[in-house]
């Protein structure tokens, strides 16, 4: 199959289980028109994200990477209105884009957007509030420090998601000088070798085209 045909089941799956609202649908506009990378997650895989959040019945969500915002909104959208989420993005300019599109879905409320490097800004967080779940989105060379941090900073049966780890097939490859696939196979080896985890990591195709997504039980 190639990749007109992904993109064409992914759009069947949208329309009848994760079709978009205006909300969604501006979001997407407001990205693209500020020039931002097309590389937020795809319609059905927000959905996953929301549906992971309320299986945990999450009141409180991390997010490590927002870009303009999208996989943001299917998140809070998961939480009752006393809920909250912290989404920390890198760039000021993604983040201005990120408040007004989260603004305008109506979760400003429940959403804080802190702008700096995840790795300065996770260490500042109170882990005796807990996280339920943590979705992981950012630069893949620090993936497996983001799994460290979502760990330190989530709660047993919570749950922690790294998105992109299949890095169009090249995360087999032992002997990458790529950081991303260096930084994802270190993170693939922390949730195999940490006890108190217990994931698994599944190939995707769609929209977005050959990619995939780990998921991790914390179990202790």
């Amino acid at each position: 199959m190639d990749q007109d045909r992904w993109t064409a089941v992914d759009s069947y799956f949208d329309q009848h289980l994760a079709p978009h609202d205006d909300a969604l649908d501006a979001t997407m506009r407001a990205c693209a028109e500020a020039g931002l990378p097309d590389i937020a997650v795809a319609a059905n895989q927000g959905k996953l994200l929301q549906l992971l959040a309320r299986m945990v019945g999450a009141r409180r969500i991390l997010e490590i990477g927002t870009l303009g915002g999208y996989s943001t909104i299917w998140l809070a959208r998961a939480l009752p209105a006393d809920g909250r989420l912290v989404t920390i993005e890198a760039d000021p300019a993604h983040a201005d884009v990120a408040r007004s599109n989260i603004e305008r879905a109506g979760l400003a409320d429940r959403v804080e957007v802190r702008v700096g490097q995840a790795l300065d800004i996770l260490p500042t967080l109170d882990a005796n509030t807990p996280f339920d779940l943590a979705f992981i989105d950012a630069d893949k060379a620090n993936n497996a420090n983001y799994v460290r941090w979502a760990l330190e900073l989530g709660r047993p049966g919570g749950v922690i998601v790294v998105d992109n780890v299949v890095r169009r097939g090249r995360v087999v490859d032992a002997d990458s000088d790529d950081p991303s696939v260096r930084g994802t196979r270190e993170a693939i080896e922390l949730l195999r070798s940490e006890p108190r985890l217990d994931a698994t990591a599944l190939q995707t195709v769609g929209v977005k085209g050959y990619d995939g997504l780990a998921v991790a039980l914390v179990t202790s």
